[in-house]
């Protein structure tokens, strides 16, 4: 039996890409690798100053009710308190950072676990991951947007937040398919997409075609149907058209979580 852990940096996949994604399908994903999960814990800031009082009440009526849904779902909700300083030009500032927590309890749990999926995109974690594998643990990765490179190189395996099947089913069509483009004829304007079929590293089709005809209803030019392929943060969604030779994506759009912006504008804390 492989046993696994589930450990969750819930504020940076919720500010990343990942708010409302459906945890029943994280733990599903997990259980696809044929492991039991032993443990599953969920890291989140709580503000209680905010949630205090009768004008916040139904602030923290929603905020208590996700935090319920978590724990339902059969994750440990580990609650870091937000704490407020004043910097020297007496501007007030916020801060609840569970990364210690979440290294610490990965680290000591780790001891009885096979196989641990970290859901972050920080690259504060790099040396965590290090460490699990000098261990002979797996490592594998889910994330959304804004991940670490170097965290994502590191990693046994990477799991496309975007990618993977109903886990983000409440924003989306769930008959839509979403893939990226992995390869283009620019001069003939078609190219092939790589999508999930399912919850395995190996369910993975990287056969479905494209044709620039059937993207955006032909308002790209070839040059920037090109440009797609291997565009950080870009995505194609589409519906499956089978009734031909062979399978090929139709009605299909292009899909960018958050605006494209140059790295160096937005710092490297968002990078991550």
């Amino acid at each position: 039996m492989i046993k696994a852990g589930i450990f969750l940096d819930s504020e940076n996949l919720s500010r990343c890409g990942g708010w409302g994604m459906d945890v029943e399908v994280v733990r599903e994903l997990v259980e696809a690798q044929d492991a039991t999960i032993i443990r599953a814990n969920a890291y989140m800031a709580v503000d209680h100053e905010r949630e205090k009082g009768y004008a916040n009440k139904e602030y923290a009526r929603k905020k208590q009710g996700f935090r319920d849904a978590i724990r339902r779902a059969g994750f440990h909700v580990v609650q870091k308190p937000v704490k407020r300083y004043r910097n020297e030009d007496g501007e007030i500032h916020t801060k609840a950072n569970a990364d210690i927590d979440l290294a610490v309890d990965a680290l000591l749990q780790s001891e009885q676990l096979d196989y641990i999926l970290l859901g972050t995109g920080d690259g504060d974690f790099l040396r965590l991951v290090r460490a699990l594998q000098n261990r002979g643990k797996r490592v594998d990765l889910l994330a959304f947007s804004f991940v670490s490179q170097e965290l994502r190189r590191e990693v046994d395996y990477f799991f496309d937040g975007y990618l993977v099947p109903r886990l983000l089913e409440a924003k989306a069509d769930p008959k839509r398919h979403r893939g990226i483009v992995h390869n283009v004829d620019e001069e003939r304007g078609f190219g092939f997409l790589t999508h999930y079929l399912g919850l395995r590293p190996k369910d993975v089709n990287t056969d479905m075609f494209l044709h620039i005809s059937d993207l955006e209803d032909g308002r790209i030019r070839n040059e920037e149907f090109a440009a797609l392929k291997g565009e950080r943060d870009t995505y194609i969604e589409f519906d499956i058209d089978s009734s031909g030779e062979r399978p090929k994506a139709v009605r299909s759009s292009v899909f960018r979580p958050f605006p494209r912006v140059d790295p160096a504008d937005i710092g490297q804390g968002t990078s991550r």
